[in-house]
């Protein structure tokens, strides 16, 4: 009998501890280009190796970004990003982003549709961290959880300036970075 109870227990405080580990959503997955526009050129890279974390509780959200895996049109375009005199991804490898998602409890994680979204955290880039207030949505359908938001992001704030030479005149001063992460419940 006393090893039953204690069975009991012990599967009761699995289950329980289990399911609260399971509130976070998480993927590997995660989508994010960021665009560049001057007179010179435009230029795009993607990036589809950022893993992220979304807890619907508590609306905290991760998102770390390894940043040698963007890849551009060009190759020269690539080396230079990942380079010392501009994003040193060799010193600096990824970017991370940890936030909450303010308005949470506005968010039905049960129930399919769009809703809004306010994000406050800090980005950390080139070793540098900075505030970020920004907005996006949320996609609920199915078992299937959609964000996708959109950050300006002035290079200067993190250490990366241009003054002088192509780079000052080929590469925005801000670029705009398109988050897009799928969960899964």
């Amino acid at each position: 009998m006393k090893k039953s109870i204690l069975t009991f227990v012990v599967v009761s405080l699995l289950a329980i501890n289990g399911f609260s580990q399971n509130d976070k959503l998480v993927t590997k997955t995660g989508h994010i280009s960021f665009f560049s526009h001057t007179v010179a050129e435009d230029i795009t890279a993607n990036n589809y190796a950022v893993t992220s974390t979304l807890n619907p509780s508590t609306g905290e959200a991760v998102f770390s970004v390894p940043l040698q895996s963007f890849e551009f049109e060009k190759a020269l375009m690539q080396k230079h990003y990942n380079s010392d005199k501009f994003l040193d991804t060799k010193q600096f490898p990824k970017a991370k982003f940890k936030g909450t998602i303010s308005n949470i409890t506005d968010i039905d994680f049960s129930k399919d549709g769009t809703y809004d979204a306010s994000i406050n955290g800090e980005l950390t880039m080139h070793g540098v961290t900075n505030p970020v207030i920004e907005s996006g949505s949320i996609r609920v359908a199915g078992d299937k959880i959609m964000l996708d938001s959109k950050i300006d992001i002035t290079l200067a704030d993190y250490q990366i300036a241009f003054d002088k030479g192509k780079p000052s005149t080929n590469i925005a001063k801000t670029v705009v970075a398109t988050i897009k992460a799928e969960y899964t419940k």
